[in-house]
């Protein structure tokens, strides 16, 4: 995949044209690029002002307050962290031509998915049946 791939910038993957084409590809990679850049930068300014937080607190109710907020970043970022190795995976099956294509069916997974999700692995179906194998064995009653 190049960067050379020029898109008009109200380009939108359409089903009128061939299923993970050059463009549809490079659309989603930049999409995915975009997020991880985002995320990235978000995760930056939460370890900034946890750097820049007080650590000095005039009180207990203070000091709980702020291990809470400290307690949800640490949370929040290892969401991102998370999120972050899939749009890496993802930007992986774009290099390797196996993007937009169901991990247990092999089936298209589909444009609207996909621009929802660009992460997504699966189809609609193939996730809720892993959802449903997953609930019957959370709870086999």
């Amino acid at each position: 995949m190049t960067n050379e791939l020029q898109l008009p910038g109200n380009y939108r993957p359409s089903a009128d044209e061939p299923y993970m084409n050059e463009r549809q590809l490079e659309y989603f990679r930049r999409k995915l690029l975009a997020w991880r850049e985002e995320l990235l930068a978000e995760a930056q300014s939460t370890i900034d002002a946890m750097r820049e937080a007080p650590t000095d607190g005039a009180d207990e109710a203070d000091r709980a307050s702020r291990e809470s907020d400290t307690s949800f970043e640490l949370r929040t970022r290892d969401r991102y962290r998370k999120l972050l190795n899939k749009i890496e995976s993802a930007l992986k099956r774009i290099a390797d031509g196996s993007y937009g294509y169901c991990d247990e069916t092999g089936e298209e997974i589909g444009l609207g998915r996909l621009e929802a999700r660009p992460i997504a692995t699966l189809t609609v179906e193939a996730q809720e049946r892993r959802e449903r194998r997953q609930s019957l064995q959370a709870d086999p009653h």
